[in-house]
């Protein structure tokens, strides 16, 4: 049975990972398509910032993280002068970091799926007198939806699922920072497994529903995940 404070937790968790994955999608569409249109030489470079959470151990990505948004950090300092405070241990913080650990979850599907449309329909698309937004949101977006839906399941499970990184910056604030994966940390701390497992088997069997969703959609017509 589901306490009060796993509710709590399980609220603030998909409050936060239907945030994140908003913001991502936002900000992830028009960098993929940089990204899958754009030749440059520093174009290795940006792949590889994309692509660093992937690799990156979440507590160092949550440390540095933490020191910038901090009192002492230029993002800290430039929030502080705006009025807004410091994002740290807030929920404005957790969506942030979650933001930028899930950015290569929504960035590189739909850099795939912009790749693989090709030039053709582009070109199509301007003889018949298109502007380029007109064809990114008639042509590009209805070529690119299996990118789109594989971005945005990534996004939002994985954000669900993060624990180093929402622990270093968002703290353990019971309904203002305390995720699901906090949740059962707390309760493996205090050696209370059937708590634990109550949240644990419900994530797992949450993740595992959504992937078989994402991979029985896209069976007919499927995008890589991840490059």
């Amino acid at each position: 049975m589901l306490s009060a404070a796993d509710m709590a937790a399980i609220w603030l968790t998909l409050k936060v990972a239907s945030l994140a994955t908003s913001i991502l999608l936002l900000l992830g569409t028009p960098l993929a398509w940089w990204l899958a249109r754009t030749e440059f030489r520093g174009k290795s470079i940006c792949n590889a910032l994309v692509a660093l959470p992937l690799v990156l151990p979440p507590s160092v990505l949550g440390f540095y993280l933490l020191v910038l948004m901090g009192p002492n950090g230029a993002v800290g300092k430039l929030t502080t002068e705006l009025g807004l405070g410091t994002l740290p241990f807030t929920f404005a913080g957790l969506v942030v970091a979650s933001v930028l650990y899930s950015l290569p979850f929504v960035v590189q599907p739909l850099q795939t799926a912009f790749t693989a449309i090709g030039n053709a329909p582009l070109e199509a698309a301007a003889t018949l007198r298109a502007s380029p937004l007109d064809t990114f949101f008639t042509v590009v977006m209805p070529l690119s939806r299996s990118g789109f839906l594989t971005a945005a399941i990534l996004g939002f499970t994985h954000t669900v699922g993060e624990f180093g990184v929402v622990l270093m910056v968002g703290g353990n604030i019971p309904e203002r920072t305390r995720v699901v994966s906090v949740q059962i940390y707390n309760y493996v701390e205090a050696s209370e497994y059937p708590q634990a497992h109550g949240l644990a088997g419900g994530l797992l069997v949450f993740s595992f529903l959504v992937l078989l969703l994402m991979y029985s959609t896209l069976k007919t017509n499927p995008v890589s995940p991840l490059k």
